[in-house]
């Protein structure tokens, strides 16, 4: 039988819950409780709940945060943001406002007593749209971040990509909260807040992970993709994890983005930050220093071809894409929205390969495509040649993300800003020769979205540098907002071959 108090798993659980967006309630007071020490709020991640902190993790078993903190003598608080609901996530300014209104009553509840948070991924910029751009500053002290994407992922850009229309609608992955993560999205929330006046208000301390967590996961299939960008948990890079006026505590090459937030990973290392409320460490900056943080050119260095569109039923539909140099690794990972897909992957010399065990993305804070199938295929060494992949559906709705990603020698680089103004919006391309003849021919085919997946018609127009650098100007935009780009860079070789390499961010153009 279970205790009060206490999980299945015999793990400490708060002594009442509710689960309504707005709601919030304490864990129970601890014996040791020390006054001195300022109560802690806990605020969870994308398609989160406060169960978050004391229930089950996605891979790692029951979550003993709150038992960690309730033992160190915290009295704790949970919240409910609006993705309590599991309609899915809300955007930073939605969850801010809730977050807002929250504090200030749990700060009087305390008697005007400041209070500390502890965030998890998405809940680092739902804290900071509270903090400063709806000026809950006042009611708390000190923050740390665990493993959040401060300036986006690019994984909400691959979910809002041109490929990835057919595949997001099916699953309804297309929300708020997704949106507003997207890279060039997060560039203008960056601007808005760095610059704001409230936002050297409070301390912000921020932690990393670099594991992509267990084999096979959705997880580590999203940090697979996340490589190409650099060290990341599986959902968040590195370099996204931190705020230019925040301490960095340490990145953990063991913590993925589902045990950074777990209490016996980290709370040891972060609670000496958390026994003070005060801010007086502040560094005083220069709020004009960041002004242009949005604004700075982002580059990427990516060996990928991504295709997605609608699967038609009960037919073999069939991709290829194409392996230049030898014996480079590779992974496919194609996916779909249906569960009852026949998938088979052909190499060049027509070997057929049988996929890895199907995985199923779930709804939670370590997910992009909630509800898609992943279906995949390592190789340590990749054919040279033209491979190809053929899908068959017995659904009637059905569609595919596919993503193939190598190990190659010559990457194609992309640097865009996050945020610009119309007239600069541009971007530039180098796909070095490491030594090859130049193709006989390179074309590139530009496809800029809006908010609603709608595509921009106007050419972007590529201008030829040198033999290896190439320059684009985005079409002009109706309004002002974020939008997607994706851009297939299509090589054509004496030989007939062909070889494409697919680029994807985001970028906010400002009118």
């Amino acid at each position: 039988m279970v205790k009060p108090g206490m999980t299945s798993a015999g793990k400490l659980k708060p002594p009442a819950e509710t689960f309504s967006p707005g709601d919030w309630f304490l864990g129970s007071t601890p014996p040791n409780h020390d006054a001195n020490k300022p109560p802690l709020v806990f605020v969870q991640g994308k398609n989160g709940n406060a169960s978050s902190w004391y229930g089950e993790t996605g891979y790692h078993g029951i979550n003993d945060m709150y038992a960690k903190a309730y033992e160190a003598g915290y009295q704790t608080v949970f919240v409910q943001l609006h993705d309590s609901a599991g309609n899915g996530s809300a955007s930073q300014y939605t969850n801010g406002k809730l977050l807002a209104s929250m504090l200030e009553d749990i700060s009087n509840h305390f008697n005007g007593e400041k209070v500390n948070i502890i965030a998890h991924s998405k809940g680092g910029p739902d804290t900071q749209a509270a903090l400063v751009h709806y000026g809950a500053y006042q009611y708390v002290g000190r923050v740390i971040t665990l493993a959040s994407p401060h300036h986006g992922s690019n994984l909400a850009d691959l979910a809002y990509s041109w490929y990835a229309g057919w595949l997001g609608s099916l699953l309804g992955q297309k929300d708020e909260g997704t949106y507003s993560l997207q890279v060039g999205k997060m560039a203008e929330f960056r601007s808005a807040i760095d610059n704001h006046m409230n936002s050297r208000k409070n301390m912000y301390f921020t932690v990393a992970g670099m594991n992509k967590g267990p084999a096979l996961t959705a997880l580590s299939l999203g940090g697979e993709y996340l490589s190409a960008y650099g060290d990341n948990d599986g959902l968040v890079n590195v370099w996204s994890s931190k705020i230019p006026y925040g301490k960095h505590l340490f990145t953990d090459p063991s913590l993925d983005h589902d045990n950074i937030r777990i209490g016996s990973s980290v709370f040891s290392r972060i609670e000496p930050y958390l026994r003070s409320a005060t801010v007086a460490l502040v560094p005083n900056m220069d709020i004009q220093s960041n002004l242009q943080a949005g604004d700075n050119i982002i580059t990427s260095a990516l060996s990928q071809t991504v295709h997605g569109g609608y699967l038609q039923q009960n037919v073999w539909n069939e991709q290829s894409f194409r392996v230049d140099d030898e014996a480079v690794p590779g992974t496919i990972a194609i996916y779909t929205a249906s569960k009852d897909v026949q998938i088979e992957v052909v190499s060049p010399s027509n070997k057929r390969y049988s996929l890895s065990p199907v995985t199923y993305a779930e709804q939670n804070e370590t997910s992009f495509f909630n509800g898609a199938t992943i279906q995949t295929l390592y190789k340590s060494k990749m054919e040279i040649g033209t491979w190809k992949v053929r899908m068959k559906t017995k659904a009637l709705n059905d569609a595919y993300l596919l993503l193939a990603q190598f190990d190659e020698l010559d990457p194609v680089t992309l640097s865009m800003p996050g945020r610009v103004k119309q007239k600069d919006a541009g971007f530039s391309i180098k796909k070095p020769l490491k030594g090859k003849k130049e193709p006989a021919l390179t074309t590139f085919k530009v496809h800029l979205m809006d908010e609603s997946g709608k595509e921009i018609s106007a050419a972007s127009p590529i201008h030829i540098n040198d033999n290896e650098n190439f320059s684009g100007t985005l079409p002009q935009v109706p309004r002002t907002g974020v939008y997607n780009v994706t851009i297939d860079v299509k090589e054509k070789n004496a030989n007939g071959t062909e070889r494409i390499r697919t680029l994807i961010r985001s970028v906010y153009i400002e009118k």
